[in-house]
Formats: C-alpha cells, structure tokens, sequence
C-alpha cells in the first residue's frame, strides 16, 4: 500500500494539522510541497486536486480529498491506530464544535490577527498593525474563555483522552503563542496553559514543526 501523500506547505496551519493526525496514527506519509503564495501561486495542476487551489490535498491510494476536517476524519477512521474520534456521541459533538470554533473564531483571530500583525509581518516589513491587534485581542480572549470553559479542568481539550480537537487547535496555538500578547493571555487560563504545555511536548509536534 502506497503512502498517503499531503500537498501544501509546513508554514501552513492546516497542513500541519493533518500531518499531526498522521503523526499521532503512527502513519508514514510524503509530504508533497506546494507553496501558496509563490508567485502565481500554487503550480496549474494543483487545481485539478484541490479546485479552490487551497492547502492541504491528500490522496490515500488513488482517493483524493480536500478540506482538512474531511481529510482528518477520514485518517482517523481509516487507518489503525489509537481513535482520535470519541465513540460517545456528546463527547464527538464537543470534539466536532471545538474544530469549528478553531476555524469559524480562533484561526482568523489568534493567527492572522495577532501573530501574523506581531511576529510575521514585522519580520518582513518592520512594522505591525497595532489597531489591528488591539481590535483582536479581545477577541482571543473570548476564543480562550471558551476553550477553558468546555475543558472543564480535563486533561485534554474534551476529556482523558487526545482527539482531532486537541491536534487542530495545536497548530494554531502554536503560532498565537509567539506572540507575546498570546503568552500573556494564556496566563489567564492556567487549565489550558497546561494543556498547551502537554500538547507543545508531544513527539508529532516535534515531527511537524515548520522549518521556518
């Protein structure tokens, strides 16, 4: 059996999510690169996998998906390995909501908010939009009071047990966290700091970091 290729770049957030879910599996993948934002964007061909010329892609024996909760739900349930899904239907509901606020509310708002107008765009053009922060940053601490909220004091973000929520929140967290406004709200949330810390120093996070 061929090994599952991912399509996308290791800067990318949601590339990264489904390469942790591969980690945390125990599945060997090749990751193929495709860089967004080079200039012209993705190669031409890419959109016949991928027709929003979005990352990631993934193919898995001649079946092709986009779109990183299809594409995570579909590891988890195809492969062997420890079950990143909760057999209890509430417990899977919670899993499912917290994958949506990661999307609908935390990416929009802790990456490209705050680490992307701190960290990524200084690097680059020596300033941030520091009315843009300010405008997110009560934003975020809603996406953390929320999180801390559905925790309820657990070990991990929906109970005892590692799921798809704790791997899609971990590669936006570990962006947000660079930040030093990111540092400095997670303090607020003691329940959650120790899950990051959990989580940062699990073996698939190591695996995916981003070179750069």
């Amino acid at each position: 059996m061929a090994k599952p290729l991912v399509f996308g770049a290791d800067y990318s957030v949601y590339v990264r999510t489904v390469r942790l879910t591969l980690e945390e599996k125990g599945i060997g993948y090749d990751l193929v690169s495709i860089d967004v934002f080079a200039e012209g964007g993705p190669p031409g061909d890419y959109l016949q996998r991928h027709p929003f010329g979005r990352i990631p892609a993934f193919e898995h024996d001649g079946f092709r998906l986009y779109e990183t909760g299809a594409i995570i739900r579909y590891i988890d349930e195809a492969f062997e390995g420890p079950d990143l899904q909760p057999a209890d239907l509430r417990r899977r509901a919670r899993v499912n909501q917290i994958i949506s606020m990661m999307d609908a509310y935390a990416y929009p708002v802790m990456v490209w908010g705050i680490y992307v107008e701190r960290v990524s765009k200084p690097a680059e053009v020596g300033f941030a939009d520091e009315a843009r922060i300010a405008e997110n940053l009560p934003k975020a601490a809603t996406c953390l009071k929320a999180m801390t909220d559905l925790m309820k004091g657990a070990h991990w973000l929906t109970g005892d047990s590692l799921t798809l929520a704790d791997l899609h929140a971990a590669s936006i967290f570990d962006y947000f966290l660079m930040a030093p406004e990111g540092r400095a709200l997670i303090k607020d949330h003691p329940d959650l700091a120790s899950w990051w810390s959990r989580m940062a120093g699990r073996q698939s996070m190591r695996a995916t970091k981003p070179a750069t």
